[in-house]
C-alpha cells in the first residue's frame, strides 16, 4: 500500500470524527441531551443488523450497513436538516452535494467513487437496500419522539398529518415496520402526544 493512500484514508477517518458534533433534534431516551449524527448512524446500523429480515425484499446486509453508515456523513458540512423544517430544506440537496464532493474527495479515487455511489444510491432510492435503509432512517426518530413524550413534536408544533407523510417511505422498505409506525402514530394521537392540529390543544393557539 502506498503511503500517500494510507495518509488520505487516515485524513478521512479523522475528518469524519466531526460527525459526532452534529446535533440532531431527537432526544436520547431517558435523557435531555440531543442525539448526534454519529450516534444516529450507529443506531441505524444496529437496526439493519437486527431487523433485516423484515425488509420487503431480500437485502444484502453488508451493503445496507454501508448505506446507513455513509449517507449522513455529508452533515459534517451541510448540517442536519430537521424533518419538519420546510425552510431548512431549501437548498438542502445542493449543500449536501457540495459536502459529498469535499468529504469523499479526501479518500483515494477508488474509495471516493464508491462512497459517492453509495450516497447517490441512498438519495435516489435506487435499490431494495436503499429503500430499507430509508425505512429505518424514518422509523428511528419516530421511536425517539414517542418514547421521549413527544418533546420535539411539541417544540415544533408537529401534527399527525406531517408525521404520517414523513413515514410514507417506511412502507416501501418494510410492510412490517410500516405497521409498527402506524400503530405508534395512532397511540401518540390517542395519548395526546401528537394532535391532528395544534388548535386542538388547550392553551396552544394555532
Amino acid at each position: 500500500m502506498k503511503p500517500d493512500r494510507l495518509a488520505c484514508q487516515l485524513q478521512f477517518i479523522l475528518e469524519i470524527d466531526k460527525l459526532k458534533e452534529v446535533q440532531r433534534m431527537s432526544l436520547l431516551l431517558g435523557s435531555k441531551r440531543r442525539e448526534n449524527s454519529a450516534e444516529h448512524s450507529w443506531h441505524l446500523a444496529m437496526m439493519a443488523l437486527v431487523l433485516a429480515e423484515h425488509a420487503n425484499e431480500s437485502v444484502n446486509l453488508l451493503h445496507t450497513l454501508k448505506l446507513v453508515l455513509v449517507h449522513d456523513i455529508v452533515e459534517i458540512d451541510a448540517g442536519d436538516t430537521y424533518a419538519y423544517d420546510a425552510d431548512g430544506h431549501a437548498g438542502k440537496d445542493e449543500r449536501e452535494r457540495r459536502a459529498a464532493k469535499r468529504l469523499f474527495g479526501l479518500l483515494p479515487a477508488d474509495q471516493a467513487k464508491e462512497m459517492n455511489e453509495l450516497w447517490e444510491e441512498y438519495e435516489e432510492q435506487a435499490s431494495p437496500e436503499a429503500q430499507f435503509a430509508l425505512a429505518l432512517d424514518r422509523l428511528m426518530p419516530l421511536l425517539h419522539n414517542y418514547h421521549s413524550d413527544g418533546v420535539t413534536w411539541r417544540e415544533n408544533r408537529v401534527t399527525k398529518g406531517q408525521v404520517v407523510e414523513r413515514m410514507a417511505p417506511v412502507l416501501v422498505g418494510s410492510d412490517a415496520l410500516a405497521e409498527v409506525a402506524a400503530a405508534i402514530v395512532e397511540q401518540a394521537v390517542a395519548t395526546g402526544l401528537l394532535p391532528h392540529s395544534w388548535s386542538e390543544r388547550q392553551g396552544q393557539p394555532e
